[in-house]
């Protein structure tokens, strides 16, 4: 093998400079990381948000149907209830009988509204009697 710097040769002694722009540069360089991670896990805090009330949203969806059906079917089943045909065999059983013609009396329907319209109206309200008030007695006391 051969040398070709000689082993015993002193080196000279080699002083770095400090590079003051060095730490500013590592400092922007950590704050712009930072902004990007900051960036990152918003973004990311949002989708799972946005997902959240995907699924938030289509459980209303699934519950507003269940309840427009019920109320479908309550409709339905109140229309049944008061169909003429039943309503007619429950008063039937009930001791009810159909209306004669013979029942129906146009005067007296309208002496009877009339009578109704008269009772419906307000009476004046009654003003109340004035009343004296009696001067309170005074008990005077006695300071010793």
């Amino acid at each position: 093998m051969i040398r070709r710097i000689p082993s015993k040769q002193p080196n000279a002694i080699v002083t770095r400079e400090r590079d003051s722009g060095a730490v500013a540069r590592l400092g922007w360089l950590l704050l712009c990381g930072l902004v990007l991670a900051g960036g990152f896990v918003y973004a990311g805090g949002k989708h799972f948000a946005s997902l959240r009330l995907g699924y938030d949203t289509e459980k209303l969806r699934v519950a507003l149907d269940n309840a427009r059906e019920e109320q479908r079917r309550l409709l339905l089943e109140r229309e049944a209830v008061s169909s003429p045909a039943r309503l007619e065999r429950a008063a039937r059983q009930l001791g009810m009988q159909p209306l004669q013609p013979a029942q129906i009396d146009p005067l007296k329907q309208i002496e009877t509204r009339e009578v109704n319209a008269a009772a419906n109206q307000k009476p004046e309200p009654k003003k109340p009697a004035k009343v004296e008030a009696k001067p309170k007695s005074n008990p005077q006391v006695r300071i010793r």
